[in-house]
């Protein structure tokens, strides 16, 4: 089984780029988002529905086994002996028990971390370019929602409950900032050499098509390390509701 890692945390953050660089590891498989998560959550949820079933023709190891299978069979054409697994969810509880239940007992996920005021401003210029009708700001900060609020959530777990060193947080300030310190940092954390990686070139091996999130941009990275300027103002109220959900 190859050494797998999460990738997680919250949008607009950095992952895209992260992904790209640590790509040029040739010991390092990293993509974008991946269904491994759900897909095991379906079939757990799956297995249990007919767990008597199992047990009364003495298939009790039949649900591991499957579960267990699917990391291998997602990334079955992959080589490279260190998989970063890209997934807002791997920080909710129960999927992380998933991953130790049936991937690894010693799980390691990368979280990167952006104020929530610069996630927003960067969603709703991804809007005015992609000429969005309606209000900017609208359903980004709803409760539970998608792709903020519950990664959100699953930060505030992570955070509470990282006694066995399971989680690495990194902000995307301290990522554009001090690149190097954190490929070293993420090293020390997944347990890998340090690689020399170059920041002068960049690129996505692994592009998406954000036509599927009528957002183009969604997923676009600069060949060289630099923070994009954003001039949007938002309004007073959704600039609290990111105070209050920052809340720890």
């Amino acid at each position: 089984m190859k050494k797998f890692v999460g990738l997680s945390g919250l949008p607009r953050s950095g992952s895209t780029l992260l992904s790209a660089i640590l790509s040029q590891n040739p010991n390092i498989h990293s993509e974008g988002i991946s269904s491994v998560c759900q897909i095991m959550w379906d079939l757990e949820l799956s297995c249990s529905s007919i767990e008597k079933q199992l047990i009364s023709v003495n298939r009790q190891q039949t649900k591991f086994d499957l579960l267990s299978s699917i990391p291998d069979i997602y990334y079955k054409n992959i080589t490279k002996p260190v998989v970063i697994d890209k997934c807002r969810s791997w920080t909710m509880p129960d999927n992380l028990n998933l991953m130790k239940n049936y991937i690894t007992v010693n799980p390691k996920i990368i979280i990167l971390e952006r104020p929530l005021v610069d996630i927003v401003k960067s969603f709703v210029n991804l809007r005015i370019e992609n000429n969005h009708k309606g209000n900017l700001e609208e359903g980004l900060l709803d409760d539970f929602s998608e792709p903020i609020v519950r990664s959100l959530n699953g930060i505030k777990f992570a955070k509470n409950n990282n006694n066995e060193n399971t989680f690495l947080f990194i902000t995307y300030d301290n990522l554009i900032n001090n690149t190097y310190h954190v490929l070293n940092q993420i090293y020390c954390f997944i347990e890998e050499p340090i690689f020399k990686h170059d920041l002068n070139n960049i690129i996505n091996k692994f592009p998406k098509n954000d036509k599927i999130y009528n957002l183009m941009g969604l997923h676009d990275i600069r060949p060289t390390i630099s923070k994009r300027q954003i001039n949007v103002e938002l309004s007073s109220e959704i600039i609290k509701r990111c105070q209050e959900l920052e809340q720890y």
